[in-house]
């Protein structure tokens, strides 16, 4: 059987890191195995999903490198979760409940004042046609709750191995709300049979709730599919991530300079038995995850980690990978390639490079802090054809006629050449720049 997976956020927030982690577990596992893999929007709450933030999760799962093989919306679907439902409600399984948020929420308190789990009571069962009658003439209107077997429910978990689920100990799931909108619960089960979802990959947080949807995609005559649960990945203090809680997000993380698969190489790779490593290609991933690698620990994310890993990464970047994106720095095309390969070193991000296309082609000036032997290695300066050797022979000649030797030989000329004391190897750069150039900076003008 083809496996199909999905990623299904919200769009009620900008996605964060550990948003990142189910989809590209997902994506990858679903081309590892030459499957499918369909991004679907769980857009069913009107206040707050908005297409500003729909938009930006595509986004955001692009630059990642994530491109769905099918694409939906739950808000399209709205008929077939009536239809679901009303097969339900014809079985029995379904019913109504006329309590508000203010007196579950009381309820909730006197349970857990007691010492007792907040599970709700199925007061609603006991009530007569008559009392329900009597509610809607107040203008209550009803939302409607499954009723769970009570039975235990089990499954192989992709990574926890056997899991139980006590169905007793939890409230019966609201399907749909007063006002007939439909709850993530149901529709993900509806949704899941119907796209033929054969596998799903989430954050441990939602493993009580598959041991509700297992028992609605039995209710619903389907075969659930295969559930493994991750660990979670959480804030530096432990906090859990939450978009309504202003996690740092991809957005944030792009916006910094921060590489995708360096983010997506963290979002993967951290807290399993494969260490994070810089990568080239997020496709890399496919050869390096497998379900049973995971650790059922929390694993704290640190951002700084990931600009680290953003260094690292274009350390090892080769020019065809960057080609397209530095471009827009107007590099003599001739020269493009080796001036990549010349910084790349030094780079903390890829904005970085810009500052350097004006420290070698620019009219930036150098600084000149020891006059008389600048001047003295200035009259040493070969004439052109320049290559890789240049930087060498001169300051070979240099060393020869100063005595001078190390930082004392080369520091007054980085600095007279670049204006800066650290940076790419002079042997790469003085080719870039020439001899006009640099002859301008040994003699303190701009070029």
């Amino acid at each position: 059987m083809t496996k199909t997976l999905r990623f299904a956020p919200s769009p009620t927030g900008y996605l964060h890191i550990g948003n990142a982690r189910p989809a590209l577990w997902n994506w990858l596992l679903a081309k590892q195995a030459g499957g499918t893999f369909i991004l679907r929007l769980d857009d069913t709450d009107r206040e707050r999903s908005t297409e500003a933030y729909a938009d930006a999760i595509s986004e955001d799962l692009a630059w990642l490198g994530i491109r769905p093989d099918r694409f939906e919306r739950q808000s399209d679907r709205i008929g077939r979760y009536a239809e679901a439902f009303a097969s339900l409600k014809a079985a029995g399984l379904v019913y109504p409940a006329y309590e508000t948020p203010d007196e579950l929420d009381r309820k909730r308190k006197r349970l857990q004042a007691r010492g007792l789990p907040p599970v709700y009571d199925r007061a609603a069962l006991t009530l007569s046609a008559e009392e329900r009658a009597a509610l809607e003439a107040q203008g209550r209107k009803p939302h409607w709750r499954f009723r769970l077997s009570g039975e235990p429910v089990t499954w192989d978990d992709g990574v926890r191995g056997p899991v139980r689920i006590e169905t007793s100990a939890l409230s019966d799931p609201v399907l749909v709300r007063e006002d007939g909108t439909v709850l993530y619960t149901f529709a993900s089960v509806v949704d899941d049979i119907e796209m033929g979802v054969t596998d799903v990959v989430r954050g441990e947080d939602h493993v009580a709730n598959t041991g509700v949807q297992i028992e609605l995609f039995r209710a619903l005559g389907a075969i659930p599919p295969r559930f493994a649960h991750h660990n979670l990945i959480v804030a530096a203090t432990g906090e859990e991530m939450s978009k309504r809680k202003g996690t740092l997000t991809l957005r944030s993380l792009r916006e910094a300079g921060a590489e995708p698969t360096a983010v997506a190489s963290v979002a993967v790779l951290a807290g399993t038995s494969n260490p994070v490593r810089p990568l080239q290609r997020l496709e890399e991933l496919t050869d390096l995850i497998a379900l049973d690698q995971l650790s059922r620990a929390p694993t704290k994310f640190d951002p700084a980690e990931i600009m680290n890993l953003t260094a690292k990464t274009l350390h090892e970047m080769p020019y065809a990978a960057v080609q397209q994106r530095l471009a827009a720095l107007g590099l003599p095309e001739t020269q493009a390639e080796a001036f990549w390969l010349a910084i790349r070193g030094n780079l903390t991000t890829l904005g970085d490079a810009a500052a350097w296309r004006d420290r070698v082609f620019g009219a930036a000036a150098g600084e000149i802090t020891d006059p008389a032997y600048v001047a003295m290695a200035t009259g040493l300066l070969p004439q052109e054809p320049w290559d890789a050797a240049t930087w060498r022979g001169w300051t070979e000649a240099v060393k020869l006629a100063s005595g001078r030797k190390g930082k004392a030989l080369y520091m007054p000329l980085r600095q007279a050449i670049t204006g800066l004391d650290h940076g790419p190897e002079l042997a790469a750069l003085l080719p870039l720049m020439g001899r006009a150039k640099v002859l301008a900076r040994l003699r303190g003008r701009s070029a």
